[in-house]
């Protein structure tokens, strides 16, 4: 998986530039896809890409209808020249024509499957490339409010459902309609009163389609939904297994399980129920068309008033225009389906991207790393302050401790200087710029992250670590992991760096984690350096050799580090010291130990406990 992230980087595809600018990105309508026509108007955008190839298939498709209108009343003439007798045009002409317009017709539809097969597979391709693209463009907040298994939902089981209706139903769709509009036209020339008999029928059908529709078009829609709740649930605890195992809550997880299982059940009992009276109608319908028109064109026979031939050709026609009414009531739940879901995907691509780089935002080349926040408030939710008024200053090369209780602000008070929020008041500065003013991607180029846990993608070691610069050699991998104290480890595995780690890099233990986190960080070389409670958890020996790990990595760089172990930050130029999301305190330890404040209390609370 990782060596699929890396390889564009190292060469970038030549479809890539087309794909950046998907229809509706730049210059998108931000129009939110709640209705038919929006949805299907962006669905063509897509689809429109392909045009000489889908015109040639709209061709194709118009050739088959008309040729399946002219095979029935080819039967119709022969059928009123065998009755003629002898004097009549040889009837076997006939067939032989009969014959080329079947094995026509047959040619036609499969060129317009094969290459309809081909332009759908390429739209729901740039669907889901444009999906997952944007993605990656949206901003951090996003993550927050959604699951990540609903996510998903999206790029698979939505877009596959798209995909499901341009491959099969598209083609049947146009045809269809082309089809009921030729056969028409037919009739109305050949008898306008037997056409007025068999679309007797017609408003009953129209009628009984709204109705239907109407009640399954929600119901299509909520059962997507559910699916991509049910999704989430499902990757939330497969996620969380240990600790659904440690706390013996599978009973409770499975019944949450059938809950959501049972929802999408009942949904698509009701949308597939409903819409099966569909077909059942619409066979009805075309029954009572078939007997008006056999009944009451043989008695304008007996009259003489149509022939024989022109009968043959009306019931024909009578059953070809009900059997597109029919082929569409058929592909109707497909409809419904891929339009739920191609609503879901257009809502995220609707999403509001991560905010661009202000116009003339300079890209930096070389950073010090002194950091200045002044009068900086931030709040999650408006009229809750999650920071007010914080101010402080780090000069290049300093290390500066992050401490306070949980929800105190210290994680979104890295998150501000990162960017990935914007400060409702105040300023942050680098190396004396507004940060605002630099590119995110230049400013995050500058910054490592050592988590408390370090996420570790599918892929071999060698390829978690150069996912810090991707350019790397294998020598300075493996330079990095010897400061980092992770070459010994790594060289006792089989294949060495070339092991493959599973996701998450299940299979070695979380000390070995976080070396490698470190080797990732020390080959990106930042200038900013954040530490979010690295050696939390890990055993004594792994917790020693973690930290001379992050001594060489801090070595001339800023950092931050976040800690709730305040022995582990004693030797911290400035402690910063957070509560209810306000600056109480900051100094050395030392100093802050002889201010007797809140800092003092911290630590002498951990120390009691420690001692019990």
């Amino acid at each position: 998986m990782l060596k699929k992230l890396i390889e564009p980087f190292r060469q970038p595809t030549p479809s890539s530039g087309v794909l950046r600018n998907p229809a509706g990105a730049e210059g998108r309508s931000k129009a939110k896809a709640k209705n038919w026509s929006g949805t299907l108007g962006r669905i063509w955008a897509y689809l429109a890409r392909r045009k000489a190839k889908l015109m040639l298939v709209l061709f194709m498709v118009m050739l088959s209808s008309g040729l399946a209108l002219l095979g029935p009343y080819l039967v119709g003439v022969a059928v009123d020249d065998f009755l003629e007798g002898p004097g009549g045009r040889t009837w076997i002409y006939f067939l032989i024509g009969l014959g080329a317009v079947f094995l026509l017709n047959s040619l036609t539809s499969w060129l317009q499957n094969i290459w309809m097969i081909e332009i759908a597979q390429e739209t729901v391709y740039r669907m889901r490339f444009d999906l997952f693209s944007h993605l990656h463009r949206l901003p951090i907040p996003f993550y927050g409010k959604r699951q990540q298994g609903e996510i998903m939902s999206r790029l698979t089981n939505d877009i596959e459902s798209v995909s499901s209706t341009l491959n099969s139903s598209a083609i049947q769709i146009f045809s269809s309609i082309l089809t009921l509009v030729g056969t028409l036209a037919v009739m109305l020339w050949l008898s306008p009163l037997m056409t007025l008999l068999t679309f007797i029928v017609v408003p009953l059908m129209a009628a009984g389609m709204r109705w239907i529709t109407r009640r399954t078009g929600p119901l299509y829609k909520e059962r997507q939904q559910n699916l991509g709740e049910l999704n989430g649930y499902i990757e939330e605890t497969l996620s969380g297994q240990q600790i659904i195992k440690a706390f013996s809550q599978e009973k409770r997880v499975i019944h949450g399980f059938g809950e959501r299982n049972d929802r999408i059940r009942l949904s698509g009992f009701w949308a597939q129920t409903i819409s099966g009276f569909i077909p059942k109608l619409m066979n009805g319908l075309n029954n009572l068309s078939f007997a008006m028109v056999a009944g009451i064109g043989g008695i304008l026979a007996i009259h003489g008033s149509i022939t024989i031939g022109t009968i043959i050709v009306f019931v024909e026609y009578a059953r070809q225009f009900t059997r597109p009414l029919n082929d569409l009531a058929n592909q109707w739940n497909t409809l419904l389906s891929a339009i739920a879901g191609a609503e879901r995907v257009f809502e995220i691509l609707d999403e509001d991207e991560e905010s661009k780089d202000e116009q003339g935002a300079i890209a930096l080349k070389h950073v010090k790393g002194a950091v200045r926040f002044a009068d900086v408030s931030f709040a999650y939710d408006e009229g809750s302050d999650t920071l007010e008024g914080i101010s402080f200053e780090a000069q290049p090369g300093e290390m500066i401790a992050l401490v306070g209780p949980t929800g105190a602000g210290k994680t979104t008070l890295i998150q501000l200087l990162s960017r990935f929020y914007t400060p409702d008041k105040g300023t942050i500065t680098l190396d004396g710029r507004d940060i605002t003013t630099i590119q995110r991607e230049s400013l995050r180029s500058h910054m490592a992250f050592v988590l408390q846990d370090s996420f570790l993608f599918q892929g071999t070691i060698r390829e978690n670590i150069r996912f810090g610069r991707l350019d790397a050699t294998d020598e300075e991998i493996e330079q990095a992991s010897r400061l980092a104290n992770a070459h010994s480890f790594i060289m006792r595995m089989k294949d060495g760096y070339d092991k493959v780690l599973e996701a998450n890099g299940s299979g070695i233990s979380q000390g070995q984690k976080q070396l490698l986190a470190i080797a990732r960080a020390i080959l990106a070389n930042p200038s900013i350096l954040v530490l979010d409670e690295a050696t939390s958890s890990i055993d004594t020996i792994t917790e020693l050799k973690i930290q001379e790990g992050l001594e060489r990595l801090m070595q001339g760089r800023t950092s931050f580090v976040i800690a709730h172990r305040l022995n582990t930050i004693r030797q911290a130029d400035r402690i910063l010291v957070l509560k209810d999301g306000r600056l109480e305190e900051q100094g050395s330890h030392d100093a802050l130990l002889a201010h007797k404040g809140f800092y003092s209390d911290l630590y002498e609370g951990q120390l009691k406990k420690q001692s019990t």
